[in-house]
């Protein structure tokens, strides 16, 4: 036989349209109930709140740019917007070319998403771009441990191949630098270097 009081609804008189008010042992358990409701929805607010990323570094790379410098040996200009995503949980990098090819598409685009890894305690970097095959691999994947003012981010590609893409911050102009170089056995060959600019 159970010790626990058995639960009755709380009764709505229609003619009045009031709650009576319980008292003595259903008014503690209807307290118990509330309580235990409370506690149990505690843990996914917190779950909601952990799962939020503040990051100052990469709170100054949000908003709209446009970027200028040289890419593979040629002079470009792309408009880049950045904003957080997914409950805060990532930044979204949007990197569009203005130069168009000769449908009227752009010639380059990118989605990129950075996130922290708390696990490794880094930086990570998904880059997908119209470059790529198609299919999401490691090689698309990178991390970087976390800098004052920038992130260094190796992109590890097959048959041994490294990629550095270098995220610089420059305080005093509030604009960034993107680095990109190639690592041939340790050999460096720049890439890209380029500025971002607020628009």
């Amino acid at each position: 036989m159970s010790t626990f009081p058995s639960f009755r609804p709380v009764i709505i008189d229609p003619g009045q349209f009031h709650i009576r008010p319980l008292s003595g042992a259903r008014d503690r358990m209807k307290r118990i109930s509330l309580l235990m409701f409370l506690l149990a929805l505690a843990p996914v607010c917190a779950r909601s709140q952990a799962g939020m990323f503040r990051d100052s570094l990469l709170d100054r790379m949000t908003g709209g740019w446009v970027l200028q410098g040289t890419i593979a040996g040629g002079t470009t200009t792309h408009d880049v917007d950045v904003a957080w995503v997914l409950e805060h949980r990532y930044l979204q990098i949007h990197e569009v070319s203005r130069e168009k090819d000769s449908t009227g598409a752009a010639l380059y685009e990118a989605l990129v998403y950075i996130g922290w890894d708390a696990t490794r305690r880094q930086y990570s970097c998904l880059w997908l771009d119209v470059t790529g095959s198609g299919g999401i691999s490691p090689q698309l994947v990178a991390f970087a441990r976390p800098e004052r003012d920038r992130m260094a981010f190796l992109f590890k590609g097959e048959a041994g191949s490294l990629f550095h893409t270098t995220f610089v911050y420059d305080r005093r102009g509030d604009r960034w630098q993107w680095l990109m170089d190639d690592d041939r056995k340790g050999k460096l060959t720049p890439f890209a270097r380029v500025t971002l600019a607020r628009r």
